[in-house]
């Protein structure tokens, strides 16, 4: 890899720790067991791991990143938890996953669709909750609201 590719590489770690933090908020502000420093930490490791896909795999990228979808899915499955016959944890996990995906849109050279990617999860988890019926907003647990 190239010094010039690798200060590439470099920009596409910071704007994913940022992507990934603005998102990160959301689920902090609520308690979230998996907040700010566990979105950044996905969206850098998604974004480090295509940037080094690419880098290795260069006719084949897909390679690795499919590994990623498998490995975050695995992580956000953790914090899905069913007690009675409540379940809660969803939208964290979804919004893991979707960090993932932010990272690995960057790594991969996609930093438009990351940043529009990224106002629209945030718009989701914030602005949508606001929208949503109150009956609903009241079954939900404390870690996910």
């Amino acid at each position: 890899m190239s010094l010039e590719a690798q200060f590439v590489a470099i920009f596409q770690l910071f704007l994913a720790a940022l992507l990934s933090g603005l998102i990160g908020i959301d689920r902090e502000r609520h308690a979230n067991a998996a907040g700010l420093r566990t979105h950044m930490l996905v969206g850098v490791g998604a974004c480090l791991i295509s940037v080094l896909s690419v880098a290795v795999f260069p006719d084949d990228p897909a390679r690795i990143a499919a590994q990623i979808v498998v490995g975050i899915g695995f992580l956000g499955g953790g914090t899905i938890i069913k007690e009675g016959s409540s379940i809660q944890g969803l939208t964290t996990a979804a919004s893991i996953w979707a960090t993932a995906a932010v990272g690995l849109a960057i790594g991969l050279g996609a930093w438009l669709i990351a940043i529009v990617s990224t106002l629209l999860i945030w718009f989701i988890l914030a602005i949508i909750r606001r929208m949503e019926p109150k009956t609903v907003r009241s079954r939900r647990s404390a870690s996910d609201k």
